[in-house]
């Protein structure tokens, strides 16, 4: 697989000690488990075969969504990558994501002296630990379009941004579904150059995106006082709660919500996260047996995988929140089918064209909503 050859940059300017991020891109690389015993052989021609599928996907999704956007992505590359690779982009994604609530935070405690001993032990503590969250999620996530990196100093990632394939994942859940490789990858890559195609759709959308979590995140870590005692109470709460608890979870961020503010923030976060992933499940489930001739197979076995997992990553999955995001696909899924049953795909194309035509979480589980408000 492709390693990302670009150092792990701090792009929180006069922050560098609140995260240490080549401590955590190293941590995630250290703890996450090995993938699928292959050759070099077998890997190059993984590789080779990934980035295949991830070019012939992208007429399908023209066809399908109908975007111009979809003729030419040229301003954003298709990386395939090993679980390393993939949890190191993520640090420098995130570095970007969280820029402005870092300085927030920074702000807040402007009063407050640290020694450089201090400040660096801090910073080795949120590396790691979020070093060990990457480690977890570089084995279960199969790809992810990354819009932000881009936006980091000296980046050398082009300005649409990279597409991220996580080739030892896509190989061990071909081989756990037990099916065809190509259909496979090829399903997988429809799902994947959907968001890259959403993005060069919607110019708009990365900033959009941007401030909205610099909004939540902003009123996360403004009031560092009230944040500390509310994550006490979440921790004191997780502590109680045993990973055999089949007490359905939200995540351990919606426990930190309080003030309306934050949860407008999120739920607007929320629909615009379903609105992508349902998308992109649509668009992966549009084709037929011509393109991808055992879909309707992977599809079963796809969502039958999730009732084999254990309790003990059940209990993680829920704590970070990701059966959450499942929710998501279905919701999100759900909305772009109703809506394209009644004004076709050219009518909820408009979804793309600005921010206040983005369905609200109300909308995107009563699609008539957004449908009225849209007059179609």
């Amino acid at each position: 697989m492709v390693r990302m050859v670009s150092s792990a940059r701090d792009s929180s300017a006069g922050a560098p000690s609140l995260i240490n991020w080549d401590l955590a891109a190293s941590t995630a690389a250290r703890l996450a488990p090995p993938g699928p015993e292959l050759s070099a052989g077998e890997i190059g021609k993984a590789v080779e075969n990934l980035r295949f599928n991830a070019d012939i996907s992208v007429p399908h999704v023209h066809d399908i969504t109908g975007l111009d956007a979809a003729r030419d992505l040229r301003d954003s590359h298709v990386l395939v990558v090993d679980r390393a690779s993939w949890s190191k982009a993520n640090t420098q994604s995130f570095a970007v994501m969280l820029q402005p609530a870092l300085k927030t935070m920074l702000d807040s405690r402007s009063g407050v002296s640290m020694t450089p001993a201090a400040a660096a032990a801090s910073g080795a503590i949120t590396g790691t630990q979020l070093g060990a969250v990457l480690a977890f999620l570089s084995s279960k996530v199969l790809g992810q379009y990354d819009p932000f990196a881009a936006l980091a100093p000296e980046s050398n990632v082009p300005p649409g941004g990279r597409l991220l394939l996580v080739a030892p994942n896509i190989i061990s859940v071909e081989r756990e579904l037990n099916v065809h490789p190509d259909d496979f990858r090829l399903w997988v890559c429809l799902h994947e150059q959907t968001h890259r195609v959403q993005f060069a759709a919607a110019p708009w959308l990365r900033h959009h995106m941007l401030d909205e979590i610099e909004k939540l995140s902003g009123n996360l870590l403004g009031n560092m006082d009230s944040l500390v005692e509310r994550a006490g109470a979440v921790a004191k709460s997780l502590r109680d709660r045993t990973p055999s608890d089949k007490t359905p979870g939200r995540g351990a961020i919606l426990d930190l919500l309080q003030n309306p503010e934050e949860k407008a923030s999120l739920s607007h976060i929320t629909a615009v996260m379903s609105l992508l992933e349902g998308h992109a499940n649509v668009v992966m489930d549009a084709v037929d047996s011509s393109i991808v001739p055992s879909v309707k197979t992977i599809r079963q076995r796809f969502n039958e995988r999730g009732k084999d997992r254990g309790v003990v990553e059940k209990f993680i999955r829920n704590l970070l929140g990701l059966d959450a995001k499942m929710r998501q696909y279905t919701d999100g899924a759900k909305f772009v089918r109703e809506v394209v049953a009644v004004a076709g795909m050219d009518g909820f194309n408009r979804v793309w064209e600005s921010a206040d035509f983005l369905p609200t979480e109300e909308e995107i589980h009563n699609s008539k909503l957004w449908l009225e408000r849209m007059g179609l």
